[in-house]
């Protein structure tokens, strides 16, 4: 099937409370968000199947595809389009022999080199981060590569790139200009007081 990737909702993981994500995804969706990443760094694997399942409920409904990050097992268990991989993760190769032709993977770089790598190894799409100095994860050790940064990963990555890292509504149109395909984006929507209203207007920027 083919994937829209302007506009990725990044779920936030530092929101607990099942009513409150889930009233944020469904703001996401209502506002036009084209793709949902479920991240959760903290679940155990029980809590993570059961919010992935309903996280899927939720983006069937708007007929958006939900990708998670990092485990294929839950990617796998309930029946998400696609996974996205870090550096550290599970192989690409591998992910795309569990998950099959039709999913759609996606890897992380921060380098050059690895946008190399990734050119070599055929994914579907890059996430280039961190494009903007951003405080929804904890621990970033890569700088931000900037403007100048993205356009020279564009370069040399001919596939899809998706920009995530401290973008919002004052420059998701720069980064568009400087090569990127699509934005993904945290507290952008989960940060804002009518996450619809913040995600329809990031849309407008694309």
């Amino acid at each position: 099937m083919p994937f829209d990737l302007r506009l990725m909702y990044v779920t936030d993981d530092r929101i607990t409370e099942d009513q409150t994500f889930f009233e944020i995804l469904e703001q996401a969706l209502a506002g036009g968000a084209t793709l949902v990443q479920l991240r959760e760094k903290t679940l155990n694997t029980h809590d993570f199947y059961q919010r992935a399942l309903s996280c899927k409920q939720a983006c069937d409904a708007y007929n958006v595809p939900l990708i998670i990050n990092d485990r294929a097992d839950i990617a796998l268990a309930v029946g998400a389009q696609g996974l996205h991989i870090g550096q550290q993760d599970l192989p690409y190769g591998v992910a795309r022999k569990l998950l099959g032709d039709q999913a759609l993977i996606g890897l992380s770089v921060s380098t050059l080199q690895q946008a190399k790598e990734a050119q070599q190894l055929g994914v579907d799409y890059v996430g280039v981060s961190p494009l903007f100095a951003t405080q929804t994860k904890i621990q970033d050790l890569d700088p931000p590569l900037g403007l100048d940064g993205l356009a020279q990963i564009r370069k040399l990555y001919t596939g899809p790139i998706v920009v995530i890292g401290g973008v919002n509504t004052q420059n998701a149109a720069q980064a568009m200009a400087h090569g990127a395909d699509g934005i993904a984006v945290v507290s952008a929507i989960s940060g804002a007081t009518d996450p619809k209203k913040a995600t329809n207007e990031l849309l407008k920027q694309l």
